[in-house]
């Protein structure tokens, strides 16, 4: 009698630590998937052209980009942390406040004012490694959009400043958008691209921002799909 009880306690054991086992399986399943259906959270760091310069709130860049996710079946946030005015170490400067605990990925377009005001693109270089560097050690996955530069600061100042971005994505990893304006077309014609612009010929309208959007939007779904661990 002493072996059955034995060998039933033994069985009952076995059983009890056979359902914990699939407890704590099944908790981490829907653990998993819990996970994987929060809402993510995109920063899009940038200057005017991020933050709706002469739009309405709804037509600017992270609203519009935001829409067009969603309506492709993401379920993402985009946060406006666009600056008009912005260059790149001002970017810099207000990174840490940016990245608040829910970000999980950021886009970051800066650069247009630096080349404006023409700063040696060295200094941008540095601003814009020092913003990827530390979105690195964050472990926040990260889209670096270029612009190109005109000829007239001379041919080594386009070298120099068209160079960084791809440089600096190879450099951290990050997706590089070669030019976040590529949606407006200017070199295919360039009255359809004013078209799309506004008065100060800078600038996107509404409709030139759905066009940038649609143009950057696969770019940012691979951005999505990184800060969710799928790429």
């Amino acid at each position: 009698m002493a072996r059955v009880r034995s060998a039933y306690g033994a069985g009952a054991a076995a059983l009890k630590a056979t359902a914990a086992g699939a407890t704590l399986l099944a908790a981490a399943l829907a653990g998993s998937a819990a996970t994987a259906a929060e809402t993510l959270t995109i920063a899009a760091l940038g200057d005017s052209l991020t933050h709706g310069y002469g739009l309405a709130p709804d037509d600017a860049f992270p609203v519009r980009l935001e829409a067009w996710l969603r309506a492709r079946g993401h379920d993402v946030e985009v946060m406006n942390a666009g600056v008009s005015g912005d260059t790149t170490r001002g970017g810099l400067s207000r990174l840490d406040w940016t990245l608040t605990p829910e970000v999980d990925a950021v886009i970051v377009e800066l650069g247009g004012n630096d080349l404006l005001r023409g700063i040696d693109p060295a200094s941008s270089r540095e601003n814009l490694d020092a913003i990827l560097a530390e979105l690195d050690r964050r472990g926040l996955p990260a889209l670096i959009a270029g612009l190109p530069a005109p000829g007239n600061y001379g041919p080594e100042f386009k070298r120099d400043f068209d160079a960084m971005f791809p440089e600096l994505a190879e450099t951290w990893g990050a997706i590089h958008v070669e030019n976040f304006m590529a949606g407006l077309g200017a070199a295919e014609d360039r009255d359809a691209a004013m078209a799309l612009m506004q008065d100060d010929g800078i600038h996107p309208n509404a409709q030139g921002v759905a066009a940038i959007v649609e143009a950057i939007g696969p770019a940012v779904e691979r951005l999505i799909a990184r800060a969710r661990g799928e790429g």
